[in-house]
């Protein structure tokens, strides 16, 4: 069974801002299987984008995965711009914003 969507974010939201790090939800989607995107703001006018990965056929335990849509050192301009544009395509999806000099996305396990 795959892990709801609301659960992840909230997991993602509470890793980060446990770690020192500033963490919050930017948008809320679909409670079930909305798909999740994460921004990890550096505070220096430099920021990540992550978001789901495509399927693979090796993926048996069923795992969200994620991969770098916009990798460490865009602009948030661009982070921003991407979002919009995901935004449009899939008004469901969670939007989370982490604020991390470090650059940390709390995603892995």
């Amino acid at each position: 069974m795959r892990l709801k969507t609301a659960i992840l974010a909230s997991a993602v939201v509470r890793r980060a801002n446990g770690a020192g790090a500033f963490a919050a939800v930017r948008r809320r989607g679909a409670e079930e299987a909305g798909a999740l995107f994460v921004k990890v703001a550096r505070l220096d006018g430099t920021a990540a984008l992550y978001g789901p990965a495509p399927p693979s056929f090796d993926d048996v335990d069923n795992e969200r995965r994620f991969e770098v849509v916009l990798p460490a050192g865009s602009t948030e301009a661009d982070v921003e711009a991407r979002m919009a544009r995901e935004i449009g395509f899939d008004p469901d999806l969670w939007f989370i914003e982490i604020e991390d000099r470090e650059g940390r996305s709390f995603l892995d396990s």
